[in-house]
């Protein structure tokens, strides 16, 4: 789920970079960094947490250059070392390299294991270590060359960005599983970014996605301009969980709006489970436009009848359960004359565990809702997935061994309600084929429910 983000051609390359991080700071807050070339060097900044923490006038001069890549990293259970900090930094036979990676290689502990019977000396557990590995080891003889020598032996999800002392390459695996959009700079110079909102914010014109299997070259010898070269041929998956939650309502993902995305889920939803209520009430923030569209389905009433805390991080990605729970009550505030005595539809983006929505549920009741129904504008998560989402094992998932009346019986819901499959894709048309690994457990990239190779 992280971000990032590549500039070239810009002097303004660090300073663009920061403030596109900052724009996707939700895909990630655990550590954050950015890497700058000027021709002859690269240097790095990275540490531990958000971008308006990490980074300072005084550190960004030191990001001299008109080449810049940048990384927010998505939290994942149990980690806590900024050596898992992207962008990562070599020196190596050609000279330096710095790489950032958006995704998960699902036969990475093959590939180290590989690597380490040849010589490799491990920092980090990271598999985008793996990659500048590959990219080291390899005998071919340019960089460009050493990239697609070092694709051939990766797979599952990836979208790259390469950086030398004088060049950008950049990556999108073939099933374009992970978001990655090309914008235009005011000065000329280039930008490519997990998120469209990033352009928004440094005034960049969106061009084009980059296409699943290709790869864009950027190098001062082409004028102004890159080269694009299809590495792989496609077969396109983007990633559902994209549109259900990951990405910011007002992005472009794969030409098509989030915020339109997440209302049409929850007018289907509305359609495919109903409930009889007096209001319908969003989990702020990812759950409002799927609460505006089940509302209009219904023809109820909407209200934002729950207040959220935005200065408590994500619960989802917590660590342990115990901030997770703490967290909840710190993040979310009901709206106590707004919900006493009325029968209440509380609409969320998705049900993982099963231990927030519960507490949602008794913060309703303890506020004097005489009935709540939980409705989820995603279909149940039943498979982990394997593609850079940090869902839990199969056991902990609570739709894979539950049906939706045991879950309202556990959680303390009047009833619960999920989108089907087949309304998650009506909602987001049917001109391409999803990634639904989570829904579905089709593994198509490689990568199991239950194999060591795949536990969590």
């Amino acid at each position: 789920m992280c971000a990032i983000v590549g500039v070239y051609g810009s002097k303004n390359a660090s300073k663009i970079a920061y403030y596109s991080l900052f724009a996707m700071q939700h895909r990630g807050q655990e550590s954050t960094g950015i890497s700058s070339a000027d021709g002859s060097r690269i240097h790095l900044i990275k540490k531990r947490g958000k971008v308006a923490d990490v980074f300072d006038e005084k550190n960004m001069g030191l990001l001299t250059g008109d080449c810049a890549i940048g990384h927010n990293r998505y939290s994942t259970a149990g980690a806590d070392s900024i050596l898992d900090a992207q962008p990562v930094f070599a020196r190596y036979k050609l000279g330096e390299i710095s790489v950032a990676h958006n995704g998960n290689l699902v036969n990475k502990d093959e590939v180290r294991e590989r690597l380490i019977e040849n010589g490799a000396i491990f920092q980090t557990d990271m598999d985008t270590e793996n990659i500048v590995h590959l990219i080291a080891k390899s005998k071919e003889d340019k960089l460009i060359d050493r990239i697609k020598d070092m694709l051939t032996k990766i797979e599952g999800a990836y979208c790259l960005a390469i950086q030398s002392r004088s060049k950008m390459f950049v990556v999108r695996d073939r099933f374009g599983i992970r978001p990655l959009s090309l914008g235009r700079l005011k000065d000329g110079g280039w930008i490519v970014a997990s998120e469209t909102c990033a352009f928004d914010l440094v005034g960049a014109e969106f061009v084009r996605d980059v296409k699943p299997g290709e790869m864009l070259i950027f190098d001062e010898e082409f004028e102004g301009d890159y080269i694009s070269e299809q590495i792989f041929e496609p077969d396109y998956h983007p990633c559902a969980f994209e549109y259900i939650y990951f990405a910011r309502p007002d992005s472009i993902i794969d030409g098509k709006n989030v915020y339109a995305m997440r209302l049409e889920m929850g007018k289907r939803l509305a359609k495919e489970t109903p409930a009889d209520v007096d209001l319908v009430l969003p989990v702020p923030d990812s759950g409002v436009a799927a609460a505006r569209g089940y509302a209009e389905g219904l023809g109820a009433p909407f209200e934002m009848g729950i207040v959220r805390n935005h200065y408590v991080g994500r619960t989802f990605i917590e660590p342990l359960q115990e901030i997770r729970d703490a967290k909840v009550k710190q993040k979310l505030s009901p709206i106590k004359h707004l919900i006493e005595g009325k029968k209440i539809a509380i609409i969320d983006d998705s049900l993982v565990r099963g231990t927030t929505s519960r507490q949602i549920v008794k913060m309703l009741k303890d506020a004097g809702a005489a009935e709540v129904h939980m409705r989820i504008a995603a279909p149940e998560i039943k498979f982990p997935c394997r593609y850079g989402i940090d869902t839990p094992t199969k056991e902990e998932l609570i739709s894979s061994s539950k049906s939706p009346e045991e879950i309202a019986e556990l959680i303390g819901a009047t009833s619960v309600g999920f989108l089907s499959v087949e309304g998650l894709v009506d909602a987001l048309g049917h001109d391409r084929s999803y990634s639904l690994v989570s829904f579905d457990g089709n593994y198509f990239a490689g990568g199991c429910a239950e194999s060591p190779g795949c536990s969590s």
